[in-house]
């Protein structure tokens, strides 16, 4: 409904309340004109009817939207099921052009649109959450993985020569594959222990550097999130250590955006040094579907050479969903989301805290994780290793998910490299563990419950352990003895 159309519905119904619908149609389009002049997440949340007003005016901006279209070519926007069509909002064409995942679409020009928007706002995100100086990002629409091979494969035009990726060890199987994927040596390099902590081994950085010679390395390697005991890599010192030889520098920041600690290390890290490049889950950070990312940096050329080097068209359900959602958070409601995560960061670590000191065993000392905790399992350490992962498996049947167990000797084959310690990120970490985190959207509940059945779990097999070996089970002050006594229990 234009002006014109509103004025020619006086005669039909009374002009007082034609002019009441018009000016409730305008506060709508008054929040559309600030995000397209503005190109920032709206302050307070848009409500539903917004956007769907929003995301319909953009579709009918696409050539297979258009009334009386005839299309004669192999990519129509054709859609056989109302239902798939109705799902994407009948925004058919994706994003991009066979040679630019960020260029325009004569004929999808709503589509186009939409994606230049979502990277404008997502990019006031990411300096909303504490990366201030970033100059360009864009979504894509693969996983952390295959984003981050996306980058490697970019920087082997610049670096010819470039055969190794220098990378501080996790044990996380995408990362690791994203090189080898992209045809590259990964360099292992182990952590060292401090505390309980897993921190990178910045001497051992340096002299494979030196030993590799900096022309061969295509780049470092990096991370900010991951499960606690690693904790993220000293970014800083591997950013100036990136400056000193002239090499580049990615860092795979997978959940890191909801955590303000991660984000400052890289803030921190283009600050002091080099940071090239980094990558961070759709997913884990805005709470949508898997299938997305957001590739950033500091050099707005080198990001706009990745999105060049993306073959094809992209699918646009990815940009399509986190636009969604902020506009449906908005700026305020994404900071409170943030706010929420280290409020429950601390909860967590009380509960687990309390019931390790419960059971004998103790929550590991790991300030350097913001999102990822631990607690010991030394009491559940048999020579196998048994009763550990018999855990993970109690947890995961009782409706306990994301939860890991981690048992001492694991070895893992990951695309040729024999992995010892598997899953601890060490050759040989002194403590069983589990690890639980609090991501962004747990809720107190979430924390309450889960401690709930890990204390069930737990009692169930010190029962049955002491059973096998006829001792009496300990007890602390805290134990319930009433569901010690109880033979048969259920959740």
């Amino acid at each position: 409904m234009n002006s014109e159309n509103f004025s020619i519905s006086e005669k039909i119904v009374s002009p007082s309340y034609i002019r009441q619908g018009s000016q409730a149609r305008r506060s709508h389009e008054q929040l559309i004109r600030l995000l397209l002049e503005q190109g920032k997440c709206p302050e307070e949340g848009w409500s539903e009817s917004t956007i769907e007003l929003f995301l319909n005016e953009l579709a009918v901006m696409d050539s297979n939207n258009f009334l009386g279209n005839c299309g004669v070519g192999e990519r129509e926007g054709r859609v056989a099921s109302s239902l798939v069509a109705r799902r994407h909002y009948r925004l058919i064409h994706g994003i991009g052009r066979s040679g630019d995942i960020a260029a325009i679409q004569p004929k999808a020009t709503g589509s186009s649109l939409l994606n230049k928007l979502t990277n404008s706002v997502v990019l006031d995100i990411l300096k909303l959450s504490g990366v201030r100086s970033v100059t360009s990002c864009f979504v894509v629409p693969m996983a952390t993985g295959m984003s981050l091979t996306l980058c490697f494969l970019t920087l082997r035009h610049k670096r010819p020569k470039g055969r190794y990726i220098i990378w501080p060890r996790i044990d996380q199987k995408s990362c690791f594959k994203a090189m080898i994927t992209a045809g590259f040596e990964p360099v292992v390099v182990e952590n060292i222990l401090e505390g309980d902590e897993l921190r990178t081994d910045m001497e051992a950085v340096e002299r494979k550097v030196q030993e590799l010679g900096a022309e061969n390395i295509l780049c470092i390697h990096s991370t900010t999130s991951c499960f606690a005991p690693r904790v993220p890599d000293r970014l800083e010192e591997l950013a100036t250590m990136s400056a000193k030889y002239d090499i580049p520098h990615v860092v795979n920041n997978a959940y890191g955006v909801q955590s303000s600690k991660c984000m400052h290390l890289i803030q921190q890290g283009a600050r002091v040094g080099r940071i090239d490049a980094f990558v961070q889950s759709l997913d884990k950070n805005f709470m949508v579907p898997v299938g997305g990312a957001i590739i950033a940096g500091f050099n707005e050329s080198f990001i706009q050479e990745i999105s060049r080097m993306y073959p094809g068209r992209a699918s646009a359900s990815p940009s399509l969903d986190v636009l969604i959602t902020l506009l449906t958070l908005g700026a305020s409601g994404y900071r409170k989301l943030l706010a929420e995560q280290k409020e429950m960061y601390t909860y967590l670590a009380q509960e687990l805290k309390r019931l390790a000191a419960a059971h004998g065993e103790r929550l590991l000392h790991t300030p350097h994780n913001p999102i990822s905790l631990a607690m010991s399992l030394d009491g559940l350490q048999t020579q196998s290793g048994k009763s550990v992962t018999q855990l993970g498996s109690m947890l995961f049947t009782r409706q306990v998910s994301g939860a890991r167990v981690v048992a001492l000797g694991n070895k893992q084959m990951v695309s040729g490299h024999m992995f010892s310690g598997f899953m601890s990120h060490s050759e040989a970490y002194p403590h069983p563990y589990l690890n639980a985190a609090s991501a962004v959207g747990i809720t107190r509940d979430d924390v309450t419950l889960c401690i709930k059945r890990l204390d069930k779990c737990l009692k169930s097999l010190r029962k049955e352990s002491s059973a096998r070996s006829g001792s009496p089970i300990p007890l602390t002050d805290s134990t319930d003895h009433n569901d010690i006594e109880a033979m048969v229990w259920s959740i």
